[in-house]
């Protein structure tokens, strides 16, 4: 059995975790990274199937999110946005939802296209206006509830309840309405300042950048079976291999980090995530789309046509279209011909020539973030052992990579 030491040991390459050995790597620490999977990125994942790009579960990066540009040449991932809005199928026909700050033209023909009246312009605007203060939504003791209480405070009903209510179900990955308002404020106010978009390479893109200059310092296949106290110090092993470290940091997921440290692991919201390929285009604006009908045909939470916004996703001359539905708790998912259907009547297209390229079942896709928000967790166990990873801040790729920063600094400024 082969022994190694090191300073700081992270158990973990996915966004948090490199982040953390980067910053530590830049202030002279001797770090190795170790990831029990077969490449970066932890659950930002990008298959290539007969040339498509297609991303496990659903996946966006939103360029407005304020830690991005501190962790990654934001420029060399070459972002392809989708249309700043969304689009609505309703009962008759669909509606095209504008972002009122990029397309202020077209506000009075979409407010004239029915659905959207004074009064509910009032109301999600009495429900928004806290993100304008995003500081008072992380502050302790700020009164947090839950984003239904929240929605059904202000009044926010219609169609415009059921485009947001289904909106944020696919961001969130549940559709109870339980998740902290303050949280989905936050993601709000992020939309706002920024339109989602996909790196030309794909999402794995973004943890390979990550990843670039510490490929020394990180091994992959090493699942970590052992870990334990040794002096001041930790050891980890995987059965072959051990390596002693001044510092451990667990940035895994919160299940598997619970399994290494104990830590009380929070729920997980799961997604199932198609993939096809087809030869004709949906007509349409480049948007996420959602059901915005009284009754929705299906399970879908969004679809869209992914090569439309991004045409480095689908080879020459073929599209792409991507649906994501969520998962129970025991971890079943609708049947492929049931999204397949649901995403066709919310594009308004015939999907009996769609071909199914690959489906990513997710079950631990996403950490519930409950109220009342608790944006900034405890970063070291009672034992000494340290964590990072978006259970520790918010659940999002911001929330990834604040976790791993902060964890560093806290490193850093230990002394040892």
């Amino acid at each position: 059995m082969s022994v190694d030491d090191t300073d700081v040991l992270i158990i973990g390459a996915g966004l948090a975790g490199l982040r953390c050995a980067a910053v530590l790597r830049s202030a002279g620490r001797d770090v190795r990274v170790w990831e029990a999977s077969d490449a970066v990125g932890g659950r930002i994942r990008t298959d290539v199937v007969d040339g498509f790009r297609c991303d496990r579960g659903f996946q966006v990066l939103n360029p407005a999110y304020p830690e991005l540009k501190h962790a990654v040449d934001v420029d060399a991932l070459r972002l392809q946005p989708f249309g700043a809005g969304v689009a609505v199928r309703r009962e008759t026909g669909t509606a095209v939802w504008v972002h009122p700050l990029r397309s202020p033209t077209k506000v009075p023909a979409m407010l004239a296209s029915g659905g959207l009246g004074p009064r509910d312009v009032v109301a999600v605007a009495r429900w928004a206006a806290a993100a304008l203060r995003p500081s008072r939504l992380t502050a302790r003791g700020h009164a947090d509830t839950s984003l239904r209480a929240a929605l059904d405070r202000a009044g926010v009903s219609g169609e415009l309840r059921r485009v947001i209510d289904r909106f944020l179900a696919g961001v969130l990955l549940e559709d109870d309405g339980v998740t902290s308002n303050a949280f989905a404020l936050l993601l709000i106010r992020m939309f706002v300042l920024g339109v989602p978009a996909l790196p030309e390479d794909g999402m794995q893109a973004l943890p390979r950048q990550l990843a670039a200059g510490l490929e020394d310092s990180i091994t992959l296949q090493r699942n970590v079976t052992e870990l334990a106290k040794n002096g001041t110090g930790w050891q980890a092993g995987d059965g072959t291999h051990v390596v002693r470290a001044r510092h451990v940091v667990v940035a895994t997921d919160a299940v598997a980090a619970a399994g290494l440290i104990g830590l009380t692991a929070p729920p997980m919201h799961g997604v199932v995530t198609d993939w096809w390929a087809a030869d004709e285009v949906p007509s349409g604006p480049p948007m996420l789309w959602v059901d915005g009908r009284v009754t929705p045909r299906g399970p879908v939470l969004n679809t869209s046509v992914i090569s439309a916004a991004a045409p480095s996703y689908a080879p020459p001359g073929r599209h792409l279209i991507a649906a994501s539905a969520l998962m129970a708790p025991d971890g079943t998912a609708p049947e492929e011909s049931v999204t397949r259907a649901h995403a066709a009547g919310i594009l308004g297209a015939d999907a009996t020539r769609w071909s199914l390229l690959v489906r990513h079942r997710v079950p631990r896709a996403l950490p519930e973030q409950s109220a009342p928000l608790a944006a900034r967790r405890p970063v070291r166990t009672a034992e000494g052992a340290w964590v990072c990873g978006d259970h520790r801040d918010t659940a999002s790729i911001q929330g990834a990579l604040v976790s791993g920063r902060r964890t560093a600094e806290a490193i850093l400024a230990s002394g040892r």
